[in-house]
């Protein structure tokens, strides 16, 4: 995967897209797959306005996964 100057291209990039329709859009590279430069990945769009963080109150969403897949248990009818 690379960007149209050859550069090459990864997901978590933070990009310019100059498209020939609609604004200019700044945004974040997600869901590229290698192997493929056309259609390939999505643009999560950036903002002034986007919220800034404390990373001391974040989950990454594959450890949010992990647990929800295991399960929560029911302690609702525990007395």
């Amino acid at each position: 995967m690379h960007y149209k100057n050859g550069r090459e291209a990864k997901n978590g990039d933070k990009v310019l897209l100059i498209g020939s329709y609609g604004p200019p859009v700044v945004g974040i590279l997600y869901d590229a797959v290698a192997g493929n430069d056309t259609c390939n990945g999505k643009l999560a769009p950036t903002l002034p306005n986007d919220p800034c963080p404390n990373l001391a109150e974040c989950l990454h969403v594959d450890d949010v996964k992990a647990v929800l897949a295991a399960g929560v248990p029911d302690i609702s009818k525990a007395v």
